[in-house]
């Protein structure tokens, strides 16, 4: 499918996707304008021709838990093999291969320090083609989730209309706010307001289901967890009004235009990091940016139309960000994995 082919439509009804992701074909139907029937033979169409997916995923700051950017090095000519084994594995999210095709990037979650110890010390491959492995922990996220070029497709009225007709939108970071930052791995309960709502190991059979398929109808979600629907209904509004579950969207970058995708690794100085985030969040080329530990502490995803496009935003918008000190460009050259299963807390 190529990106003429993406029509006016197309774009409304992705942007309507992003901020209700839950939307029933009716719902966005209407707002757009056009018939049920069309909505859902549209979804069907990018769905098989563009990979287009809602998933639900856990906020794992604001539920105690820690993400993980892990950087491997890996001798020339092994990337492939070991990104195969990479994106293979359950806990693995996303698998990129960067660069000359010697670093290997990948996303990870732990839900305890047992987890991550493991994760680390166990889990991550041993071979002699890997020459070094950094592993950096996200402390803040700061992007918006709707940053693609589908994002301004809706008029005012149309998004007012959207929002109120949808109790579950996008995650809070759409609204510009960075997530909070939460307690350490394991204890969030333990820090939690009496009462609070936490993330529960009963939870997963639905979070499972959700992360397959972030539209599945109440009735098979309730089929899955053996709860009644209005429990599955009262549990999905909780955890979102919570901010522990939001919605996702995934597509196929070229169907938007997108010919240079790149990672950056930044260096800012630590007075000026949370200003940086912030400032770099509202840029339209940049699907995610984190504040991270390591080495360099904002890493930064971008998408850009050309070559000539990425010279541009490098020697200005991204030069002007406050307390920048170095800049790492990394390009994609591959992606084995864009969305990972769910793991079990058991």
């Amino acid at each position: 499918m190529k990106t003429s082919q993406l029509d006016e439509v197309d774009r409304q009804f992705l942007h309507a996707l992003m901020v209700a992701p839950r939307a029933s074909f009716r719902q966005l139907a209407a707002v757009l304008g056009v018939s049920d029937q069309t909505v859902a033979r549209r979804y069907r169409r990018l769905a098989e021709t563009a990979g287009l997916r809602v998933y639900g995923l856990v906020n794992g700051p604001r539920a105690g838990w820690v993400d993980w950017l892990v950087r491997l090095q890996v001798t020339p000519g092994s990337a492939q093999r070991m990104a195969d084994t990479l994106a293979n594995r359950p806990d693995t999210r996303w698998v990129r291969i960067y660069s000359g095709g010697t670093e290997i990037v990948t996303s990870l979650q732990a839900r305890t320090p047992e987890q991550r110890n493991t994760l680390f010390l166990q889990g991550l491959p041993g071979s002699r083609h890997v020459t070094a492995v950094a592993a950096q922990s996200v402390l803040n996220v700061f992007t918006p989730v709707e940053y693609r070029g589908y994002a301004s497709a809706l008029s005012a009225a149309q998004l007012s209309a959207l929002r109120e007709a949808s109790p579950h939108p996008a995650r809070q970071e759409e609204r510009g706010e960075p997530a909070d930052i939460g307690p350490a791995p394991g204890t969030a309960a333990m820090w939690a307001p009496t009462g609070a709502t936490v993330v529960r190991p009963e939870d997963d059979a639905l979070l499972a289901e959700l992360y397959r398929d972030g539209r599945a109808s109440v009735a098979d979600l309730a089929a899955a967890t053996h709860w009644h629907e209005s429990t599955v209904r009262r549990r999905i509004d909780e955890l979102c009004a919570a901010g522990l579950l939001y919605f996702d969207l995934d597509i196929d970058d070229s169907l938007l235009g997108v010919r240079a995708s790149v990672m950056f690794w930044l260096k800012v100085e630590p007075a000026s990091l949370d200003a940086a985030g912030r400032a770099i969040a509202t840029h339209p080329e940049i699907p995610f940016a984190a504040a991270t530990t390591g080495t360099t502490n904002l890493a930064v995803s971008a998408v850009f139309r050309d070559t000539r496009q990425l010279y541009v935003y490098l020697t200005t918008r991204l030069a002007e960000l406050p307390g920048l000190q170095s800049v790492e460009v990394a390009p994609i050259i591959a992606t084995l994995k864009r969305v990972g299963t769910w793991e079990a807390s058991g």
